[in-house]
């Protein structure tokens, strides 16, 4: 068995058991757990020591599954994302089926499709989207390598992927937009 398909399998037997797990995704590495348990999602928040009204990314691999998590998508936002180069994530009004922490006040929900082809094939598998956190305290910056990750984080997670440990091409966080339901968008981050 590969690495790959040994990493993807683990994974997903702890994210079904409301686990942590630590993988790299198409930006930065990433603290991940079912997007729609809400105990699993606290652990994220208690792990990161992060105030619960900070918002963090839901992952999903194929457009036609935001139609599960949000209420009403405008599908201008397919032909946006066509046409950026860079991984994009976008804040959407209207969330629904995940965990009610990882919803904002607002009723917000941050989700990118991802383009890394370990990430899609886990959440293709799990048949379930995964949150997506940089893996990183609280107020520290996001490690852009897997050898910056600080020990507590990898101490606080029940598994961490072997995939690409020794990929040190520095990587940046996503762009964020914000898609309003009359089609409009906002730039967040670059």
């Amino acid at each position: 068995m590969s690495l790959f398909s040994n990493d993807i399998e683990q994974c997903i037997e702890v994210l079904k058991k409301g686990g942590l797990i630590l993988y790299p995704t198409d930006t930065v590495w990433g603290i991940g757990c079912d997007a729609t348990n809400e105990q699993a999602v606290a652990k994220i928040y208690a792990l990161k020591k992060r105030i619960a009204s900070k918002s963090m990314i839901v992952l999903i691999a194929e457009e036609k599954e935001l139609i599960k998590y949000v209420a009403q998508p405008n599908l201008q936002i397919f032909d946006y994302i066509k046409g950026v180069s860079k991984p994009t994530t976008v804040i959407y009004e209207g969330a629904i089926g995940v965990a009610k922490n990882l919803v904002n006040e607002d009723g917000t929900l941050a989700i990118r499709i991802v383009k890394d082809k370990f990430c899609e094939k886990l959440i293709q598998l799990f048949e379930k989207p995964i949150v997506s956190t940089s893996a990183n305290l609280s107020t520290y910056p996001s490690p852009a390598i897997f050898p910056d990750i600080d020990t507590e984080i990898k101490n606080g997670v029940d598994y961490i992927v072997q995939h690409r440990q020794d990929d040190f091409n520095l990587a940046a966080p996503s762009a964020i937009i914000k898609w309003n339901k009359n089609g409009i968008p906002t730039i967040i981050r670059n």
